[in-house]
């Protein structure tokens, strides 16, 4: 599988493991876990996850699937933005890694910004950080301004919403973030509700290609450098869907179909999130 570095050098695969839904009672957890293992056997070693998910309940998921493979996981998770500062982010993360199993993540979020001033947050987060309970923290769902507030640091990452349907980064965000060597991890990158994967023009690329539409959608992603994509699946077929996108290779054709089903910014646009 294709990798990505972070800024501290550290080597990622560019097709992570989302678990949003997860550990709501949708499908058995022993499953969904299971689906992560599979996962992780095929090299999707990135799981991300976080405290909102199920109340909890993902993260739980999550420490099934990696008991006894800790040490091959690295391993994502998100504070809520009333939680993020400094008399709260320590129980939350304490709480996190409880239900996960573990003394330590590998990469701790901001979800989304709230009430907090960023600079608390990013002192809470390095507090953290220096007790050895997460090795690098970055944000989620933050927008140009908010990255130039954040200003220069150790930020790993900006996780937000990108698929054929929302790509308004590409104006503004994504070029930031590749000036500045920061990756963006890209989460729902098959669409919400079916309506991307249902679209004419990804079926024909896919029917062209021999490949499934949701295949199309996550190779999109990362067709640019610089990105992780976070498709989440809760069984092994989907698992194995998602595992092989990485190896397909959009052609220049089918890139330009998608363009002109889903047209790129042409203007600075309101940062979308799910």
């Amino acid at each position: 599988m294709r990798t990505i570095h972070l800024p501290d050098g550290t080597e990622l695969p560019i097709i992570g493991q989302g678990t949003w839904r997860m550990g709501e009672g949708h499908r058995p957890a022993k499953a969904e876990a299971d689906a992560l293992r599979a996962g992780l056997d095929l090299g999707m070693t990135v799981i991300d996850t976080a405290e909102m998910y199920g109340d909890g309940g993902s993260e739980k998921v999550v420490g099934q699937a990696i008991a006894g493979r800790r040490d091959e996981v690295f391993l994502v998770s998100k504070v809520y933005p009333q939680n993020a500062n400094l008399r709260a982010m320590a129980r939350s993360c304490d709480a996190s890694l409880k239900r996960m199993g573990t003394d330590r993540m590998d990469l701790y979020l901001l979800h989304w910004r709230g009430g907090t001033p960023l600079s608390e947050t990013v002192q809470a987060f390095e507090t953290l950080k220096a007790a050895g309970k997460i090795l690098r923290w970055g944000v989620s769902n933050l927008d140009v301004s908010d990255m130039e507030e954040l200003g220069p640091g150790d930020a790993a990452t900006d996780q937000v919403l990108y698929n054929p349907e929302a790509r308004g980064i590409e104006f503004d965000l994504l070029p930031w973030c590749a000036q500045r060597h920061l990756p963006v991890m890209a989460y729902s990158p098959v669409g919400q509700g079916g309506a991307l994967l249902d679209h004419p023009a990804m079926l024909a690329i896919a029917k062209r290609r021999g490949v499934t539409a949701a295949q199309v959608a996550i190779a999109w992603s990362v067709r640019l450098p610089g990105i992780i994509s976070i498709p989440k699946a809760s069984d092994l077929g989907h698992v194995r869907e998602n595992a092989a996108a990485a190896v397909l290779e959009l052609l220049p054709d089918d890139i330009a179909a998608i363009d002109v089903a889903f047209p790129p910014p042409r203007r600075r646009q309101p940062l979308e999130m799910l």
